[in-house]
């Protein structure tokens, strides 16, 4: 092949890597992923204020470490969840449906879900602090991660579902 038409084939190989690489941002970028990703922010700044506003305190009362750390992430757990569901049922999922027997499904598996990544929270703050002796702010900040991932896709394929 001369090395005019190599060229040529290239610069259509990298023209179709680029359509598909758009292809993929605009099936992924889209309300709903910003929408989540905004909600996401804001949940997670209520998640980590009541986490800060419950942990000093606890600590500054003479709770040992471990034990403040652990109550002050149920209690920031609960105001998150409570927060998230309201903005991801109302403005992410758009999902308006407030029957007795849809609420009743769909408020179970929301709650499920979040007991379950909260119990993995929980569980690796526990690990991270006290085990691994990590700052539990860096802690809480790497278990967050982990646990928008997983709450996304939780609330994506099995709970705000599509009729």
């Amino acid at each position: 092949m001369t090395k005019r038409k190599n060229d040529k084939a290239q610069l259509r190989s990298l023209k179709g890597c680029i359509r598909n690489i758009s292809r993929l941002l605009k099936s992924v970028v889209n309300y709903e992923t910003i929408a989540y990703l905004i909600a996401g922010v804001l949940t997670t700044i209520v998640d980590f204020s009541v986490f800060a506003l419950v942990n000093e305190p606890l600590k500054a009362s003479g709770m040992d470490e471990i034990s403040s750390v652990m109550l002050a992430q149920l209690i920031s757990w609960i105001s998150a969840v409570a927060f998230a569901y309201i903005t991801n049922k109302l403005l992410v999922f758009k999902n308006h449906d407030f029957s007795a027997g849809h609420m009743l499904r769909e408020a179970s598996a929301f709650v499920a879900a979040r007991i379950f990544s909260g119990l993995l929270v929980m569980a690796l703050m526990w690990l991270m602090v006290d085990l691994m002796d990590t700052n539990e702010y860096a802690a809480k900040l790497f278990t967050t991660i982990i646990n928008v991932v997983f709450n996304y896709v939780a609330s994506k394929l099995f709970i705000f579902t599509k009729k």
